[in-house]
């Protein structure tokens, strides 16, 4: 591995942190509930959503992001304060899209950098497989 590739054991952005890790609340036990728990118990990928929010620009993102925080019910100050938080919030997205992440051209089902050295393994496994039946299929087989 070199220096200029992506961050394998963390391929998510840090300039979503700020964002993703920041509160919009307490729920009912009195626990900080954060943007990236509100948005996974939506049922939300937090990355990918934080990805589509910052490709809005702050106004829309913080419409959009109002309607998410009124669909989640965990927090009871966002009954009456959804809007305000989610304007607060959309100013910590990073104003421009990371450069190079969540690009679905590097993904290894488009044949990106991961996907080239994922189809060399699969081969090698293949020729390791067919090489173990061979050795093994043709002593004994049966008797």
């Amino acid at each position: 591995m070199t220096m200029t590739e992506p961050n394998v054991l963390n391929p998510h952005p840090p300039e979503f942190e700020r964002f993703l890790y920041a509160p919009v609340g307490e729920d009912r036990n009195g626990y900080v509930v954060t943007v990236l728990s509100t948005l996974a118990r939506l049922g939300l990928d937090p990355w990918t959503e934080t990805a589509e929010l910052v490709t809005l620009g702050r106004e829309a993102a913080g419409a959009k992001l109002g309607l998410l925080l009124s669909r989640f019910r965990d927090v009871p100050s966002l009954e009456s304060n959804h809007g305000r938080v989610a304007r607060g919030l959309s100013k910590l997205l990073p104003e421009d899209p990371p450069k190079g992440t969540l690009q679905r051209d590097a993904s290894p089902a488009s044949g990106g950098p991961l996907g080239a050295s994922g189809a060399l393994w699969t081969i090698l496994a293949i020729i390791f497989v067919l090489f173990q039946m061979l050795l093994v299929g043709g002593v004994g087989s049966g008797e």
